[in-house]
């Protein structure tokens, strides 16, 4: 059982909705609280906390947005001056103080359905690969906690490699052997479609939550090192992922479903019993997942998404169809780094400060909150906490302290 630290939830949130050219205020935007937080100065002693800290952000897309974008070679591709559009380059990484990044392998789920997702996961952890060898003199691949905290300290980002969408190994144990010689230390078990041993939140739960098969990957998982991440997965997928799995599981990119309440959310019993493994939960910050607001918007895309899966397209079909829906869709909700900060301290008080971590989302979101706006705002997640009365420790913990701790629990059980 993994000791808890109860701290009080700060007064309720006032979500900040707004957006110069979208809506300038939403009706659950307080004026006052908008222009605080615009205000909102990065003090000597966050800018000191957040510098010597051992900054991890446990979610990035950018290999993905490489690959849509049309630069899965990298020619004419730069991470130090990336074509507009990017919320992730060098410059910026070095402004928010990251010491360490999570790059996704990232499957988008059609391929499932055309029998090519192993293939695809491949080609995204060799770009990754290709695009740290391209960047040495700032990145350089992580494969333990030991290899982070050296690099970090040589003043390099320390770069890890997670796998999201556990349909990549194509039902064969023998796949995830495979991604975790080539660096992959985590694998989100679903994506937004149920697998044929797991099911997935954004669909039909066919499976009952794991089956006898999904309960083996996550154990060859433990067995491997590989952390078992819960983002996109059903509730009934979570638990049976927290039952089976020996070592510490981790939901890299989901926030409070108390606080807003989407189906992507994790619910505070769920969040506990994450870290009852000794896990953590690491919010995502796109709007839609911090913001009430973002439970309708959350519905209409359910909704169309399980119609358009009914009439089984190919995968290119299915992504223009859901191009379409997305552009023709209201406005989605706005918030700031203020919701940030609550969905971390609703973390906190359910499960204590040992189990809350970030786990940004960046270029797999449309745009994040106000003051965290891309890579380059982590710092003023500092400023929130330390407004907030947390000490310097504390804060450590959640910045990456915590991930660390995760991964090291994770290579130890892979040594016994």
């Amino acid at each position: 059982m993994a000791l808890k630290v109860r701290i009080n939830l700060f007064p309720a949130k006032l979500i900040c909705q707004f957006c110069a050219v979208i809506v300038p205020y939403g009706p659950n935007c307080s004026l006052a609280m908008h222009e605080a937080e615009k205000q909102m100065k990065l003090s000597e002693e966050a800018l000191r906390i957040h510098r010597d800290a051992l900054v991890l952000d446990g979610h990035n897309d950018l290999a993905d947005k490489i690959r849509d974008r049309g630069y899965s070679t990298l020619e004419g591709f730069s991470l130090e001056d990336p074509p507009c559009g990017f919320q992730t380059d060098i410059p910026r990484l070095r402004r928010g103080g990251l010491k360490a990044q999570v790059w996704v392998a990232f499957v988008p789920p059609e391929f499932m359905w055309s029998g090519e997702a192993g293939r695809v996961c491949f080609e995204q952890i060799d770009l990754i690969h290709r695009l740290v060898e391209k960047h040495r003199d700032h990145l350089e691949l992580a494969l333990t906690a030991g290899d982070v905290e050296r690099i970090a300290g040589e003043g390099k980002i320390a770069s890890l490699i997670g796998v999201e969408g556990g349909h990549a190994i194509e039902d064969s144990p023998g796949r995830l052997t495979e991604f975790y010689n080539l660096g992959a230390r985590y694998m989100t078990l679903t994506h937004n479609d149920t697998t044929t041993w797991a099911d997935s939140s954004y669909d039909e739960a066919r499976n009952g939550g794991l089956t006898g098969f999904g309960r083996e990957v996550v154990q060859e998982m433990n067995r491997l090192g590989m952390l078992v991440d819960v983002s996109h997965a059903s509730d009934q997928t979570v638990w049976d992922a927290v039952y089976a799995s020996r070592v510490p599981v981790i939901a890299s990119h989901s926030s409070s479903r108390a606080l807003c309440g989407v189906r992507r959310n994790l619910s505070d019993e769920l969040i506990e019993a994450v870290a009852d493994t000794g896990g953590i939960v690491m919010v995502n910050f796109y709007p839609v997942f911090l913001a009430p607001e973002g439970v309708e918007v959350e519905n209409a895309y359910f909704e169309k998404s399980m119609e358009l899966k009914r009439k089984q397209l190919s995968p290119e079909a299915f992504r223009k169809a859901m191009q379409v829906f997305e552009r023709d869709r209201p406005p989605l909700p706005h918030c700031s780094v203020k919701d940030v900060a609550d969905h971390l301290e609703r973390i906190i008080r359910v499960a204590g400060i040992d189990h809350a971590g970030l786990g940004s989302d960046f270029d797999g979101i449309p745009f994040g909150p106000d003051q965290v706006p891309d890579v380059s705002g982590f710092p003023h997640i500092t400023q929130a906490l330390l407004d907030r009365g947390y000490e310097e420790e504390a804060i450590r913990k959640v910045l990456g302290g915590n991930f660390l701790r995760v991964l090291r629990d994770a290579e130890t059980f892979r040594k016994k």
